[in-house]
């Protein structure tokens, strides 16, 4: 379980980081880059704060899916097939958040 939290939290984060440097948010997109930075970090508070950023990023995924669905609907272009990418990505996105913030195992101290 640990491996697939850090594995969607990574991909989760660059995803996001392509998805901002694209439209020109240089600042956000560094961010998103270094993201999965926090896993190192331990505490509950860094846990929160990384679901709490995969969480908002998964609402910019639906965000732009909308936003891109009703662009190529009024032009008359196909949607449907991205729609579902970036709602499997959005999907994705909120999996991470939820399994971020789990805690991670602690190792067994042996008597």
């Amino acid at each position: 379980m640990r491996f697939l939290r850090i594995v969607l939290v990574i991909l989760s984060a660059l995803l996001l980081a392509a998805h901002f440097y694209r439209r020109g948010a240089e600042i956000v997109a560094a961010v998103c880059a270094v993201l999965p930075l926090v896993l190192l970090v331990p505490g509950a508070w860094a846990r929160r704060s990384l679901q709490i950023a995969l969480g908002l990023g998964a609402v910019e995924w639906l965000r732009t899916l909308w936003s891109l669905a009703r662009v190529r609907e009024a032009m008359g272009e196909p949607w449907v097939r991205m729609a579902v990418i970036l709602g499997s990505v959005a999907v994705v996105t909120t999996a991470a958040a939820l399994l971020a913030g789990r805690p991670g195992r602690r190792p067994r101290e042996d008597s």
